[in-house]
């Protein structure tokens, strides 16, 4: 009767708590705003509001263009709700649909539907970043190449030139996504405009201006957004100035050179939105999720160190502190800068440490942003939030709580509360964010229990390190729980079935409390390491002392009753569970959302011990009800699910699992990896056939149908240096990426000494000069300036007295700068004949074929080729009959004939046969995974035409290029091409080899291949 009577009156107690917050709630919030032009998506200072539910973005970026496969899409979605995020920002790359004017290419993986329609299915809203400009580092940014030469004056400012450059390109991205807005049940929340901008001079602000009215005008009517880089209070109101403002902030930079040394963690976010934006959420666009590296960097692995777990753990709770509501990271999975997408800053690996790594496998940074992301999905009461102070004594405001013990002052706390249920969130980390320390230390709090000092019983809160902890106090969870404090970190709170769930985490060697008030009857965990007390009324007190934890044992069930379940396990323990969103319509379901987490369904389960867990569904099969889970595996593990007590078969993958009923919905069983994981075959690398690349040197080489380098003007904004009048930028003529050739021509009279040539290719280019089939010299520059002047002088005995003689320049174009030199001047920018005749009679211009205009590979797209011989005649292509070439066999390690300066072409066959139902990551990899060979040669990697990687052996740091499928074709014949460009009298050694960088028994489904075959040029 004791135990009946207590329940009742605490069920009363906390069932008149909420009553009275929903009473109160809707008056304290603050007058919604909106656009006017739709209900469904409003905002207040606090959060947006979608269909008059209050969200909290929590949301990473994602671009499709680097992952040219459509049918992958849907595994980097699933991966992203997996972890808890419910938005994905994804940039539209104008350049790549826009190739040319008036030509626009939306088809196969430059399509959007195929994005919206993925994006629904997973159940993930998309904040969709169209530019023009999208920085991103992409060649100029984004843009539109034949805009930077064709468009007079500046881009991105209101001309009418500028105008007509990308107001049908925006046409082209209203009519594919009006359709796709949440206003109409598709998953696109919001749209930014263009991108990192200044609202000065005017012309800018004017710009933005035209580019939202065009929006608006015609159907665009969900919010606006901007992204404002650095606190720069640019487009915040005034001209130009869209719904919501956005801050753009990078704190550790992108040198990943210092390894884990960090910058300061920011201390003024929240008075900077106070002072900037403080009627609208606090939006973070774009924070550091990574961070890209650079040509001769030091490779990715050390950016993983710099922008860990760690950083997540600090900064991203750093944001909450500071009041954030709608933040997503940049990158969540980087992917690949294949073909000429990249800028010159950057090579073609854009893994930026994210939490999915470029071969699409997870590491501890995903999981760290799964623990946090699974937090904001059950704490309701974190979406609002009113920023109470911290104990900073420079911070003006009260100082409700307060640090004490042996540590204080090395400690740091930011208090926030919710005004309506009076949850406290209190976000502790080193005062010093960088250190290294271990402290502890105990935090004096309100609660509905009066002021406390936390922990009572377990000693001391600690922080090992890069650590940030939330300490939560009056935290409702499920559907009547209530915690009153908990040092505990917070991985799941909710309802499962009928019972509420609470699941807690934390470091093995901390000490760890939470004092809660259980409910029915139910058992505890027995050990002299778990200590139970009453406290303050109702509440029970658990105090876990360290090695609570040890052994086998990561899971610990605190408290099971038929009404509550309260479990504990480490932070790695922790990570192996999921909470997939089980489709199931609520009162609050909106049409077109059923997917989606509160919008669409509120039920989930727990499972435990799967590599991931992309979806779950429940079917009631007469009085039992089947869970179905589909996901991956690496091994076999044991699996525990917590379930609607209904629930008494599991299905994994479509196969039924043995699982067994421990009590109240909670399930164990074994799920068993395949066999076949070891049958995936890993062939080895041969037979290669190798043809000379390089006929433009020759004496019989026809330039005839090349272009005439004749212009005498430019709109690209550097001025030719030095010359005769003609402009030899690359971009004037149609060719605006990868290599690039000029064919100087003059008559000589044989007392010509030379050329003196200033090459520009933008940083870490190189250009070699032959004069007739002479190699003269290379020069390269790794600045940012991307540009080398020298004189190429002419050895006597390559002269052709009285005849046509020819200089021949093949450049490395490596994409356009990004900011206010977008409009770059790629080519030659200086040249004079020294001696003899004196000048050029003609100077000739080949990119790729057809240029931007007439390129015949439409599926790959603008960006894909570059003026190679090899890739004009399309040796690179399946299908190629390399007979038809005069191939010969040699090997790639045999490098070039003769130990001399040049260009080859490599190319074999390679067969896969992975097992169906296995997702395997494949990369190729140069001289053994060597980072820094220090060999003068430059590789570009082509697999199945794809140009899917560019080697620089005397640069580094890329040497393995990863390759996923639809581009390999797992289950067929693949086609390997290297083309091998030598840039000194040397002989180099290539090799390359394909390896498995891992595979899971599961994936998304079955992956297409779109890799069109080789085909007849002109």
């Amino acid at each position: 009767m004791y135990h009946s009577m207590r329940h009742l009156l605490l069920t009363l107690r906390v069932l008149l708590v909420l009553l009275t917050c929903l009473a109160i709630a809707f008056a304290s919030d603050p007058p919604r705003k909106s656009n006017s032009l739709s209900e469904a998506v409003q905002w207040d200072n606090y959060t947006l509001f979608l269909h008059d539910q209050r969200m909290f973005l929590y949301s990473g970026e994602f671009h499709t263009f680097r992952l040219p496969v459509p049918d992958l899409w849907l595994d980097i979605f699933q991966k992203m709700v997996a972890a808890g995020l419910n938005s994905v920002s994804i940039y539209i790359h104008w350049g790549l649909t826009n190739p040319a004017p008036g030509e626009f290419d939306f088809n196969d993986w430059r399509a959007l539907q195929p994005m919206f329609d993925a994006a629904k299915l997973a159940g993930i809203f998309i904040v969709l970043r169209p530019g023009p400009y999208i920085n991103a580092e992409t060649t100029a940014g984004g843009l539109a190449l034949w805009s930077t030469s064709l468009v007079e004056g500046d881009v991105r400012a209101n001309s009418t030139t500028w105008n007509a450059a990308y107001q049908p390109y925006v046409s082209n991205i209203i009519d594919l996504t009006k359709s796709n807005q949440v206003t109409e049940g598709g998953p696109m929340l919001l749209m930014q405009i263009d991108n990192e901008y200044s609202q000065t001079p005017v012309s800018h602000a004017e710009y933005f201006a035209d580019l939202e009215a065009q929006y608006r005008t015609n159907g665009i009517i969900v919010p606006l957004t901007y992204n404002d880089p650095g606190e720069k209070q640019q487009f915040v109101n005034g001209t130009g100035a869209p719904d919501l403002y956005g801050l753009d902030f990078y704190p550790n930079n992108f040198n990943c050179t210092n390894g884990s040394i960090w910058n300061p963690v920011p201390t003024n976010f929240h008075q900077y939105h106070l002072d900037t934006s403080f009627d609208r959420p606090f939006y973070l666009p774009e924070f550091q999720g990574g961070s890209h590296d650079y040509w001769g960097g030091p490779g990715y692995q050390r950016c993983r160190e710099r922008v860990g777990p760690d950083f997540e753990d600090v900064f991203y709770k750093n944001n909450w502190a500071a009041n954030a509501k709608m933040q997503s990271v940049y990158m969540f999975y980087g992917g690949t800068s294949w073909g000429g997408i990249a800028y010159p800053g950057a090579y073609t690996s854009y893994d930026y440490s994210g939490a999915i790594k470029e071969t699409r496998l997870l590491w501890e940074k995903y999981d760290e942003m799964k623990r946090q992301g699974l937090f904001i999905r059950s704490s309701p009461s974190f979406r609002k939030t009113d920023w109470i102070g911290n104990t900073n004594a420079t911070t003006p405001g009260p100082h409700v709580v307060e640090i004490q013990g042996k540590d204080a002052v090395k400690a740091f706390a930011t208090y926030l509360r919710n005004p309506d249920t009076g949850t406290g969130f209190t976000i502790s980390r080193q005062l010093d964010g960088t250190s290294l320390d271990e402290i502890s230390f105990q935090l004096t709090v309100p609660t509905s229990q009066g002021t406390l000092t936390i922990p009572q019983r377990a000693g001391s809160i600690t922080l090992t390190g890069r650590q940030s902890k939330v300490i939560l106090t009056d935290y409702p969870f499920g559907a009547s729980s209530a915690v009153l404090y908990s040092t505990a970190s917070v991985l799941f709170a909710g309802t499962i079935g009928s019972r509420d769930i609470l699941f807690l985490y934390g470091d093995p060697g901390h000490a760890h409390e939470a004092a809660l008030a259980f409910t029915g009857h139910g058992t505890r965990f027995t050990s002299s390491h778990v200590q139970y007390t009453s406290t303050h009324g109702a509440y029970t007190t658990i105090s876990i002392l360290p090695h609570a934890i040890s052994g086998n044992t990561g899971l610990l069930t605190l408290w099971d009753s038929p009404s509550q379940l309260v479990l504990f396990a480490d932070p790695v323990t922790a990570a192996t569970f999921w909470a997939p969103a089980v489709r199931s319509p609520t009162a609050h379901t909106a049409p077109g959302l059923e997917t989606f987490w509160q919008f669409g369904t509120n039920t989930t389960v727990l499972v435990g011990g799967p590599y991931l867990v992309r979806n779950a569904s429940i079917t009631q099969v007469g009085s039992n009800a089947v869970l179905a889970l589909r996901g991956d595996l690496n091994a076999s593990v044991p699996l525990t699910i917590v379930a609607p007590e209904g629930v008494r078969s599991v299905t994994w993958n479509g196969k039924e699992i043995q699982v067994r009923d421990v009590g109240r919905g909670m399930l164990e069983g074994q799920l068993t990896v395949s066999s076949k994981l070891r049958e995936v075959e890993v062939p080895k690398l041969g037979a290669w056939k190798f043809a000379d690349s390089l006929p433009e040197i020759k004496d019989s080489f026809d330039d005839s149908e090349w272009v005439i380098a004749d212009h005498t003007s430019t709109n690209i904004t550097i001025v030719p240096a030095f010359g005769d009048g003609r402009v030899l930028y690359g971009c004037d003529y149609g060719f605006c990426e990868n290599n690039i050739f000029w064919r100087g021509h003059f008559n000589a009279t044989g007392s010509e000494q030379g050329a003196n040539l200033t090459i520009n290719g933008g940083t870490a280019f190189a250009a070699s000069v032959w004069l007739n089939d002479v190699f003269l010299e290379s020069v390269s520059d790794i600045s940012a300036k991307g540009e080398a002047n020298a004189f190429f002088a002419f050895p006597p005995s390559a002269l052709k007295a009285q005849n046509d003689n020819v200089l021949t320049v093949l450049q490395d174009h490596m994409g356009n700068d990004e900011g206010s030199n977008q409009k770059s001047d790629r080519g030659i920018r200086g040249f004079e004949l020294v001696g003899g005749v004196g000048a050029f009679s003609t100077w000739k211009v080949q990119g790729k074929l057809g240029g931007y205009s007439g390129y015949p590979d439409k599926v790959r797209g603008v960006l894909n080729e570059g003026g190679l011989f090899a890739e004009r005649e399309g040796w690179h292509l399946p299908g190629f009959q390399t007979a038809s070439a005069n191939f010969t066999a040699r090997e790639l390690s045999a490098g070039l004939p003769n130990g001399s300066a040049g260009v080859g072409f490599f190319t074999t066959i390679v067969k896969l046969d992975v097992p169906h139902d296995l997702d395997a990551s494949f990369s190729l990899e140069f001289d053994g995974g060597e980072p820094y060979p220090g060999t003068p040669y430059r590789a570009l990697l082509f697999v199945n035409g794809w140009k899917f990687g560019k080697r620089i052996g005397n640069l580094g740091p890329q040497a393995r290029f990863p390759a996923p499928p639809g581009i390999l074709d797992h289950h067929g014949t693949n086609t390997i091409g290297v083309a091998l460009w030598v840039t000194d009298n040397v002989s180099v050694h290539p090799t390359l080899e394909l390896v498995l960088d891992g595979v899971v028994d599961g994936g998304v489904g079955s992956i297409a291949t779109n890799n069109p075959d080789w085909q007849p040029r002109t």
